[in-house]
């Protein structure tokens, strides 16, 4: 079974920086070829896409909501995926979430694009 696990999260004032981390340990498949991406859902809302690496091609993409704020990279030699998150805002709180998928157009923002989701992690941003 391919697991994903997303850490880094946690409470911080706006303005603040975190860096979140996803990792695929064991992962049964090339982590090159695969795209990363980051979901997030906050409470009442729906699930939007954030960002997304593909490491089949090295593209990335950011919603426009995060761009200039949030970096995304890929250690493929670790199977890890990191999202730098830089000042951060309220509206950034909710629970992230990483998934894998093979990409093989700009869908990035879909998440049925994705096969593998790891549990999620955290952000609170206070005001």
């Amino acid at each position: 079974e391919v697991q994903l696990q997303a850490s880094g999260g946690g409470l911080v004032q706006a303005g603040g920086s975190l860096r979140l981390s996803c990792t695929a340990p064991g992962f049964p498949y090339d982590f090159g070829d695969y795209a990363i991406a980051w979901f997030r859902q906050a409470p009442g809302k729906e699930r939007e896409a954030v960002s997304c690496i593909n490491n089949g091609d090295s593209k990335r993409y950011y919603a426009d909501s995060v761009k200039g704020r949030y970096t995304i990279s890929s250690e493929n030699a670790k199977n890890t995926v990191y999202l730098q998150m830089n000042s951060l805002k309220p509206e950034d709180t909710a629970v992230y979430y990483c998934a894998a998928g093979l990409l093989y157009g700009d869908s990035w923002y879909i998440d049925y694009e994705y096969d593998y989701w790891g549990q999620g992690t955290q952000v609170t941003v206070s005001s």
